[in-house]
């Protein structure tokens, strides 16, 4: 069995290389890039923004294809105003990055690759590949874990996962997501182990440090796992507790820190109109323009809603461990959680981390049902 996981392993190894390798020559300069591009470079420059604006776009220039590089700039039909004026306003450029920076993690990891001799926009780029190189194996050991027994089941279903239109996408762009969701998988096989609290709470700190938008997703863990821990043993864990005010402390410091323009800033320049200076006109708008916007953009959220009512469906029908319930519908209520703070229903990959860790969970309950039907069937 030892020789035939290797085996598995192996092929996966050289498919998720070979995957790695075709996202990277087919790599995407979206408009994205430039934000964190320019958080590298404030570090480098911090007083004087109008070099890292210019230095950020001309080393972009260098490496995007001509298209690419025009989307960036803004002068496609129809013309973006807004990017046209992060191009070439500094106060413009400037007042976007609080909106990047905030993504502290993946922004150390960025100035590492770039500290290691990468360009700039090449660090961009290939911390997302090696992100998607990862998830891969993290994904198969996951595999390995629900399905001891199926070496077979582990290494088809780890390819099939890995070519997913989300997966290679993510792998291809200058965002946070594709370096969260290592982080996601990393956090599903402590949940799976039953590591140690405080490890647990490691990796949470850790997912906050990359993107504090999960925030919601890690407190309510901590606080269901608190009620089902109170639940079964009827005395409180006050570790939960100050795991918690550790977490909601590092956010509200990396907020403060970083200058962050706050939730309201965000969703008007995201879904009403894109500002070309934070510093400008505030972000007014009335509670019945928000759930104008929301009802509009939950009708296009049909397939993340099945998907995942799907799969919460599948795990109750698969198991009846409360506790493998509970965490199927923890992570299907922060799907919604976070839509109703980011109703951004054309973007799978806002949602791709919750919607694989449910599958997790849904592999999870399989695993054990299968493993006890055996058991039954030997017996």
């Amino acid at each position: 069995m030892k020789i035939k996981w290797k085996l598995s392993f192996f092929i996966v190894f050289i498919v998720i290389t070979a995957l790695s390798f075709w996202n990277y020559t087919n790599r995407i300069f979206d408009w994205d890039m430039p934000g964190y591009i320019g958080c590298l470079y404030t570090l480098k420059y911090p007083d004087d923004p109008n070099k890292v604006r210019i230095l950020t776009y001309n080393e972009i220039r260098k490496e995007a294809p001509e298209l690419e590089y025009k989307d960036i700039l803004g002068v496609l039909n129809p013309p973006d105003k807004a990017r046209q004026a992060f191009a070439g306003n500094t106060r413009a450029f400037s007042e976007q990055l609080p909106y990047f920076r905030i993504k502290l993690g993946y922004n150390l990891a960025v100035s590492a690759l770039y500290a290691s001799g990468l360009t700039s926009p090449k660090s961009v780029l290939m911390l997302s590949i090696i992100s998607y190189f990862i998830s891969g194996l993290l994904f198969f050991y996951i595999l390995k874990i629900t399905f001891p027994e199926n070496y077979f089941l582990a290494g088809m279903m780890t390819v099939c996962i890995m070519i997913l239109p989300p997966m290679t996408y993510m792998s291809r762009i200058s965002t946070p997501d594709m370096f969260i969701f290592q982080f996601l998988l990393v956090f599903m096989i402590g949940l799976l182990r039953k590591w140690n609290p405080w490890l647990m709470f490691l990796v949470l700190f850790g997912i906050i440090f990359i993107r504090p938008d999960y925030i919601p997703f890690t407190l309510s863990y901590l606080a269901v796992k608190g009620l089902y821990d109170y639940y079964r043993t009827k005395k409180l864990n006050l570790n939960l507790a100050v795991q918690g005010i550790i977490l909601l402390i590092l956010y509200m410091v990396i907020i403060k820190v970083c200058h962050y323009p706050g939730w309201k800033h965000l969703f008007y320049d995201t879904f009403i109109y894109r500002r070309h200076f934070i510093s400008g006109p505030p972000p007014d708008f009335s509670a019945k323009e928000y759930f104008e916007i929301f009802f509009r953009k939950i009708i296009y959220f049909k397939k993340v809603t099945l998907t995942s009512a799907v799969l919460v469906g599948l795990t109750f029908w698969s198991s009846k461990d409360p506790w493998i319930r509970i965490c199927s519908l923890l992570i299907f209520a922060n799907i919604y959680i976070k839509f109703v703070f980011f109703p951004h229903s054309s973007g799978l990959r806002f949602f791709f981390g919750f919607i694989m860790m449910l599958f997790v969970v849904f592999l999870w309950a399989a695993g054990k049902k299968y493993h006890d039907f055996r058991i039954r069937k030997i017996a």
